[in-house]
């Protein structure tokens, strides 16, 4: 027989989303469980176990972010926004709160089964220990080593654009915030230093991207942060 899949918990107060969803969901081999209000949900995410979190953010009895802090007080499980708010404030609100990664309704599955590999399979790394080699497209940095290859030329990084990749390898395929990314590479007292970010990031590509200008590993997240691709 085989393994069951992965057990999917989806808060969402619109019947007809969660009907797609379980549909959309189920065919491709994951376990589904519903709930329509904020407070089922998170009794659900206790008793159930399950290992990733869809939530939207526009619940009936509480919002959403109180939804993410009351499960981080005890779960480390991948957290999945599905929400029809889509202003820069709602997705970095969400990120803050412990949220893995955001997509906006309307949304296509293609992309959201993506996202649910890429959290599911962060979150398995993060249980047994992260690979030491990094790989992706034409990317792979060793990082017991330090040595960071591309295209299969050893590539010289910055003590500081070493140190945003390998935080940018910690949280591969999630949206990770700008505050976020200065509070790890640079400390907490340069949180609102953008033009740091925005600096060193250019750099990063202009070493890592075949196009510089148009990155297929680097991704912005306009307003809200950057991606490392995971896939």
């Amino acid at each position: 027989m085989s393994d069951p899949g992965p057990k999917l918990l989806v808060i969402e107060d619109e019947p007809e989303i969660r009907r797609f969803l379980r549909v959309s969901l189920q065919s491709h081999g994951y376990r589904f469980l519903e709930a329509d209000s904020g407070k089922q949900g998170i009794m659900h995410a206790a008793t159930e176990q399950p290992d990733l979190l869809i939530l939207d953010l526009g619940l009936p009895d509480m919002d959403g972010l109180e939804v993410i802090r009351e499960v981080r007080q005890w779960s480390r499980m991948p957290i999945i926004i599905l929400s029809a708010r889509g202003q820069e404030q709602d997705k970095i609100a969400a990120l803050d709160a412990g949220a893995d990664d955001y997509l906006t309704k309307p949304f296509s599955v293609a992309e959201l089964l993506a996202r649910l590999r890429v959290a599911l399979r962060h979150a398995a790394q993060s249980i047994s220990g992260a690979d030491p080699v990094f790989c992706v497209d034409d990317l792979r940095v060793d990082l017991g080593s330090r040595q960071v290859v591309v295209r299969g030329e050893e590539v010289h990084l910055t003590p500081i654009e070493y140190r945003l990749l390998t935080t940018m390898i910690k949280y591969a395929g999630k949206v990770v915030t700008h505050r976020q990314l200065l509070k790890e590479v640079w400390g907490p007292d340069s949180v609102f230093e953008t033009q740091y970010l925005r600096v060193y990031m250019a750099q990063l590509r202009q070493k890592l991207e075949k196009d510089p200008t148009r990155p297929r590993m680097l991704l912005t997240e306009p307003g809200v942060g950057y991606r490392l691709t995971a896939e």
